[in-house]
Parts: C-alpha cells; structure tokens; sequence
C-alpha cells in the first residue's frame, strides 16, 4: 500500500473532501477517496453534498467514496452523472458502474454490500423500509459508508463525474422481514423438467419486472427459473408471490467479474457473491466454494463471449456445468460448443483418476424485448421439481438444451444382453460390443441430426421431415466411440458451416 498525492482531481463544494487518495494492489485493486461529512440535523431535514472527479485512464477497476453518516439519517439517495466524450474509432469510450457499501466496510466478501447496479442507473436510494431494485433495504446506521465507483472503461481524456449524495433525517420505519419463494414445486415425480437460469430483470441491467418474466417463462412451457441479476441478491425476496405450482423459482447471481462472469445456480436466499476480483488475484476459488456452501452450482456463463469483461478467464477447474449456449445462436456460441467437446476429450484422455467431465447447459440471458425467455433452455431429468433434485439433475449432466419447448428429445445406448444408458450416463459393455445409439426426435422440422463423438462428427442423417419428428439409429462400439453425443441442427444457410442448433445433448460414454 502506498500513498499518491498525484491521484484524481475530486473536488467539492465545501464537504470537506480530503485530497489523500490510497491504492491498493493485487486482489481486488482499488482507489479510496478522502471522506464526505455530514453534520446532524433536524427530523425532516435534507443535506445534500456534491462530489466532482476525474478517474484518468488506467484506474483501478474500484474507487471507493466515503461517507461519514450521522446518527439520526432516514434514508441515503445517491445520483451521479458523468462525460462521455467523443473517442476515436476503436477505442473505447466511458463507461461508469456505481454501487454502496455500508458501515461494516468494502472487504472482499464481507458483509458491508448494500447494492448495485452496475451502469443500469443514475440514481438510486435505500432506507429501512424500501430501496431501488438492485439495492438491499435495512437500518441506516451510523458510520463510513462506501459509495463504490466502477470505471468500466475511460476514454482517453478521463472521466470526469458529479457526484450528488442527499440525507434524509428522521425515524427509521421498520425493516421488512424478507419472504422467499419456495425450494419445491408440484412436480411429475422423475421426469424431464425445463428451465431457464440465466435471467435479468429492473433488478440490475434488464427492463423486464418479476413478473413479467414469471409470466413469459410459463408462456414458455418452463419449469423452473434462476434468478440471476447483476451482483446482487436484491430480487430474492420479490419472488415469492410469483411462485407457483407450476413454477419453480429458484435464487442465484450472476457474479460479473471484468474476467467473466458465472451465474450461481439456486443458491440459498439472500446469499451475496462478490465479483471485485479478477483471475490474476487467485480469489475466484474462494467464492466458487461460497456459493457451493450455499447450496448452489457454479456455472460459467457464455465462456466466449466479445463484450468487454465477457470472456472467461478463470479455468474451468471449479465449474459444475458450464452455459455453452446463451441466447439466440451465435459464433460464439459455437465456439463454446466446440470448447465443451474439447473439453470432453481431455476427459475421456484422462481416464477414471482425471477431475471427470463438465455438463453443458444453455440459458436465454434475456433483459428485455425482444428478448426471448426459455430460448434455449435446458431439460433436465430429476426425480422431483425441486430445487435439490434440480441441482443434481444439472450436475449429473441428465439434460439437453433445446431452442423452445416444442423440441424434445429421447437419446439412449444400448447394448446386446440389455445394458441400457441415458443423457449423462455410462453405458458399461466390453470395447468391442456392439452398441446401437437411438436419438429421437420431436419439434424439428428439416433439421438434420449430428452423432459427435470423442472421433468427431461420426453420423450426419438425412433433413428430418416438415412434421418435425424422427427416429435416427447408429450402431457403433466403445472401442470407436469413447462417448456419443447429438446435435440437432437448423439447415446452413450457405456451405459447409453447419446450421444453428436447434438442440444438443449431453453426452453418454460408452465402454467400462
């Protein structure tokens, strides 16, 4: 830790703004700011103080401001502006992510975190009662609370920021107890259950409300959905009356490092996930077992793709599935199907004692219209709706992702005394038994059908008729395929480049 006199130009009108700027190194690099103070006052009162800045190129990925709150303060509302300046083509422009801490500090993964939300807004407050989706409502104790600055990108002539902090004084309403959806649904008992994990709401950057998603996802034939906003729980406890017996919500975050971003899968309510780390810091394993303790999954979200902090960095050493398909299909994702299957040989090459496989799933990622909720989504074999029976399901790898619900598939491997495996499973026969592969087909019209194995692409079928259904059969062994997988796919548009999916499965491996 040293001291710089030479950092951001912060200047005030009066507050009491110190000059002193302290950096910080290595994990979770940051920049704090001298202390904004505030004098008591008179219930009803309001005190506003403004804070005017400049964060030059290369700043840490967090400044933080301090506030010095009183005893006596009602409520804090935060709103900030900054300047967006022309660039030159190709470089990037500014781009501002804002968030608060309160009086139990900004630590990695402490307890101070009190909201976010990112760039999706210029203002926002939190009281006991209430606050603005993103943010977490509670008391409003006294101490230095933190106002978190992310300069996302900063053109080259700076970013300079205004930043307004108004207290309200006065008696705190009572904090409201937080009610949360339920982990069980009424289910088919063992069956194929379809969900999507990946959502975003007006609870961080998507313009949907709770329950419009909720209302799309059963217009969509789903199941179950996790809820995954932006580097915040504060949804969690807005679920609840959108439920239902035929819904299963569970609870999650999509943790959004400026290395990549994974979504935690049906955590327990209320759990916060901090993302103020980047690969170099070594931290992303501390926070993969959080949220594993928590009872959730730790799924890498759209591992390839081009927006700025998008592409995952962390390795794939803690992941318990991985988004291979995010959204409508794009080359990214099919250079992420293609990674998965890379990463499903090296499995294979390493036998019994290597770390195993990692399922693939695909999530819609939708934020607003023209968004599609449960495009893809995955389909899951579990013994219940519930959110455990769910989780293992995903873990497992009994699932395939499909483009809407009118695809379904049945994809199964059999041997010659009656041995008999599904999606995710291992069918045990001797190297040289011969084994018949059957893929089964419904809500595909002139698809064609793709049997890829750790050999590569082994079996191409004739385009599936205009009613959508098929039966496709392979016979193979295990000595030839050490596992065989199968992808349902659009017709090319043009060439030798195979059509978008319309669905694919896990695998099933295939020998002792």
């Amino acid at each position: 830790m040293c001291e710089d006199n030479h950092g951001p130009d912060h200047g005030h009108d009066g507050a009491g703004i110190g000059r002193r700027a302290v950096f910080v190194t290595g994990a979770a690099a940051a920049l704090t700011l001298g202390s904004v103070s505030f004098a008591s006052a008179a219930p009803r009162e309001r005190r506003t103080r403004t804070v005017r800045g400049t964060l030059p190129p290369g700043s840490p990925d967090f400044v933080y401001v301090p506030v010095d709150i009183p005893r006596g303060v009602r409520e804090i509302h935060v709103a900030y502006t900054y300047e967006r300046p022309t660039v030159p083509a190709g470089t990037q422009g500014n781009a501002l992510d804002i968030g608060l801490f309160d009086e139990r500090g900004t630590e990695l993964g402490g307890r101070g975190f009190r909201g976010w939300s990112g760039g999706a807004r210029t203002e926002f407050f939190v009281r006991a009662d209430d606050a603005t989706p993103g943010y977490l409502p509670g008391p409003v104790r006294p101490g230095t609370w933190h106002i978190a600055l992310g300069p996302y990108t900063v053109a080259p002539q700076g970013l300079p920021y205004e930043i307004t902090i108004t207290l309200t004084y006065g008696e705190q309403d009572e904090a409201p107890r937080p009610v949360y959806p339920p982990e069980r649904a009424k289910g088919r008992g063992r069956a194929w259950y379809r969900g999507d994990c990946h959502l975003h709401s007006e609870y961080s950057d998507g313009r949907y409300t709770l329950a419009e998603i909720a209302a799309l996802a059963r217009a969509a034939g789903l199941d179950f959905i996790n809820s995954s906003e932006h580097n915040t729980p504060s949804a969690h406890a807005h679920w609840a009356g959108l439920a239902g017996d035929d819904l299963l919500i569970l609870l999650g975050e999509e943790v959004t490092t400026r290395n990549g971003h994974v979504v935690a899968l049906g955590t327990d309510p209320g759990t916060f996930v901090d993302w103020r780390y980047r690969a170099r810091d070594n931290r992303f394993g501390r926070f993969a077992r959080q949220i594993r303790r928590a009872g959730g999954l730790v799924v890498p979200a759209h591992p390839h793709a081009t927006c700025i902090g998008c592409n995952w960095k962390f390795g794939f050493g803690e992941a318990d599935a991985v988004e291979v398909w995010n959204g409508a299909y794009t080359p990214d994702d099919e250079v992420a199907l293609a990674d998965w299957d890379g990463m499903l040989v090296a499995a294979v090459r390493e036998g019994p004692g290597g770390r195993g496989w990692i399922p693939a799933m695909g999530s819609s990622d939708s934020h607003r219209s023209p968004d599609v909720i449960g495009r893809p989504q995955t389909v899951v074999l579990a013994d219940d709706l519930t959110r455990e029976a769910i989780q293992e399901g995903i873990r497992a790898g009994r699932s395939y992702v499909a483009e809407s619900s009118r695809v379904s598939l049945s994809f199964t491997a059999s041997g010659g005394r009656g041995e008999h495996a599904g999606i995710g499973e291992r069918l045990r026969v001797d190297a040289d038994t011969p084994v018949t592969v059957r893929l089964e087909v419904t809500g595909a019209p002139r698809c064609t059908v793709r049997l890829v194995t750790d050999q590569g692409v082994l079996f191409t079928g004739d385009p599936l008729p205009v009613s959508g259904a098929g039966v496709v059969e392979w016979r193979t062994t295990a000595s030839y395929a050490a596992y065989v997988r199968a992808e349902v796919r659009h017709e090319a548009a043009a060439g030798p480049v195979p059509g978008a999916l319309a669905a694919f499965t896990n695998p099933i491996f295939l020998g002792s």
